[in-house]
């Protein structure tokens, strides 16, 4: 019987139950693909981060939906640094301590802020983004259970990637936001014939007074059918709302789960103007709610 450590921590929030869950099991070189997506399954999370070692960095993960991998994701890569940290196994020094994260998506960089009063802010910053297709709006929002009107007006609905690519719909508020809801067959053809891993509704009003932005990300079963907090997806909006000058400042607060009695948060920052825009800075905290083994045969 082989025995790996396990933890789980939820991220973006610093409340226990918030946030996005993130199961991380470390030690997990000799786990095979089928293994790692079975055990994906049975934590039945957004997703499940595997520790492992790396030659071209000072760690490597790598992220199973329950579903399939995906090359890069915010949540578990806040949730991952901070068990590393508070485990031991990251060492920090002095006030940030820059740490480098073999994704399949590449290697990213992430800064580990430290905090006298709690856990540090984990920071990652993803790729330069890539603005991909566009969609027309009587395609889109119909999968929704939304119509085109629903969508914001003079901007477009446009696959962005950071890493993972999404599919950014805005909308003018809470209300439509509110109103949206998946209708499985037309989600499905949508997604069969487009760009994009997931899609990502949002508007410019906050769910609480310290939010800039609220959202909702909704995938299909056997993945989960609403994501607490997308990190990935967060980047890639952020990137779309400084292109698109619907934003004055490139630095604001990201707020998603509300809805779903999970409110979670990011801090985030937008690098380069927004005709060149470099890359973008998600920040966040995470907690810990439980700890154990995976045993397998």
């Amino acid at each position: 019987m082989t025995s790996l450590p396990f933890c789980q921590y939820d991220a973006f929030t610093l409340t226990p139950l918030a946030g996005n869950a993130c199961a991380i099991i470390y030690d997990a070189d000799d786990l095979s693909e089928p293994v790692m997506q079975a055990l994906a399954l049975e934590m039945n999370l957004s997703e499940t981060s595997f520790v492992m070692r790396s030659e071209v960095a000072d760690f490597r993960f790598r992220y199973f939906t329950p579903a399939e991998e995906i090359p890069l994701a915010g949540h578990p890569t806040i949730a991952t640094v901070a068990s590393l940290v508070e485990a031991g196994r990251l060492k920090l020094e002095g006030e940030s301590t820059g740490v480098t994260i073999e994704l399949t998506a590449g290697v990213i960089h992430v800064e580990v802020i430290s905090d006298e009063d709690g856990p540090p802010t984990i920071v990652m910053k993803l790729k330069k983004p890539e603005f991909l297709r566009i969609y027309d709006a009587a395609d889109v929002m119909p999968a929704f259970r939304l119509t085109p009107d629903d969508a914001l007006a003079d901007v477009p609905i446009r696959t962005v990637s950071t890493g993972t690519p999404q599919l950014m719909i805005p909308l003018p508020g809470h209300e439509a936001l509110r109103r949206a809801q998946m209708d499985i067959t037309r989600y499905r053809a949508l997604k069969d014939a487009g760009d994009f891993f997931s899609p990502h509704l949002f508007c410019l009003e906050g769910f609480t007074g310290e939010g800039d932005t609220s959202a909702r990300h909704f995938g299909l079963p056997p993945d989960t059918w609403e994501d607490p907090f997308t990190g990935s997806a967060t980047a890639g909006m952020a990137a779309y709302l400084w292109h698109y000058s619907l934003i004055e400042s490139p630095n604001f607060v990201a707020e998603q789960g509300h809805w779903m009695g999970r409110p979670g948060k990011a801090s985030v920052t937008v690098d380069g103007p927004p005709d060149d825009i470099e890359g973008v800075r998600i920040g966040g905290k995470a907690v810990k709610v439980m700890e154990g083994a995976v045993l397998l045969p």
